[in-house]
Parts: C-alpha cells; sequence; structure tokens
C-alpha cells in the first residue's frame, strides 16, 4: 500500500448536508445525505464539479457535499476543511473494499506510528460502469 504522508495545506470548500449517523450507521447516512444533496443540486440546477466529498467527523457526525463554484442558495450547509498534515491513498477499484482500504490503511499508519485524528475525507471520482476502474480518494487527518 502506497500511501503519501502530506503536509502541503489541503482546503476543501463543499456544500451538502450533515447529520449523526443513527447507530453507528455512517454508510447509509452518508448515501442519505448525499441523496437529499443531489435532489437539491440538480432541481436548482447547480453547476457544481460531480464529485462525492464524505466527511466523517467527531461524534459521529457524517457530511455529504461537493464542491460548488458559485452557491447562492440557502438550502445547502457550507463546511470548510482545512488538513495540514495528512495520510493520502487513492483507490482504483469497488467501492465495497473501501471500508477494507481504509482499515488497512490506518493499520499501516499506526503500524509507522502516526497518529489519526478525525475528519476522515472520502471523495468519489466520476461513475464508470467498470468498477474496477472507481477512483476514491482517501484522506485521514494526522496529528
Amino acid at each position: 500500500m502506497n500511501i503519501e504522508i502530506l503536509t502541503n495545506s489541503l482546503q476543501l470548500n463543499i456544500y451538502g448536508f450533515g447529520s449523526v449517523a443513527i447507530n453507528k450507521d455512517y454508510i447509509n447516512t452518508a448515501f442519505s445525505l448525499s441523496d437529499k444533496m443531489w435532489k437539491e443540486v440538480k432541481t436548482k440546477g447547480i453547476d457544481n464539479k460531480g464529485k462525492n466529498i464524505w466527511v466523517y467527523e467527531n461524534n459521529d457526525k457524517v457530511f455529504a457535499g461537493i464542491e460548488i463554484e458559485n452557491y447562492n442558495g440557502n438550502i445547502l450547509e457550507y463546511k470548510k476543511i482545512i488538513l495540514d498534515k495528512y495520510a493520502y491513498y487513492k483507490h482504483i477499484g469497488p467501492y465495497h473494499l473501501i471500508k477494507k482500504i481504509g482499515q488497512d490503511m490506518r493499520n499501516e499508519l499506526t503500524k509507522n506510528r502516526y497518529e489519526i485524528i478525525l475528519p476522515y475525507i472520502e471523495i468519489y471520482g466520476h461513475w464508470t460502469k467498470d468498477e474496477n476502474k472507481l477512483e476514491t480518494e482517501l484522506f485521514m487527518c494526522l496529528k
């Protein structure tokens, strides 16, 4: 696993919806928030970069959003994220492997004595029918 440790500041300005993951059901919470967000974006014809960004935060909070160039509405929530030190890994392959890849990444970082803190971020690349070509970027914030 080729994990990069980066110290160049990463800033994300995203719009979407956040909620607490009831019973720690992060995946279904993120899907539900994404569906709600995309409904708003498509209904209003909001220009965006088209990549889903899921943010996992303290206290079981999940945020599902996208990057938008110019948003003038008041329905979508705004979230600004800045990571100063983080681990990065790009997964190419099926989405159902992301949980395992994330755990492998955590294990590797812990083995190398990095302290992982939240937020944890997944950025999903553009959809393709060939699941072996799906791209997901994983970002783990480091202390």
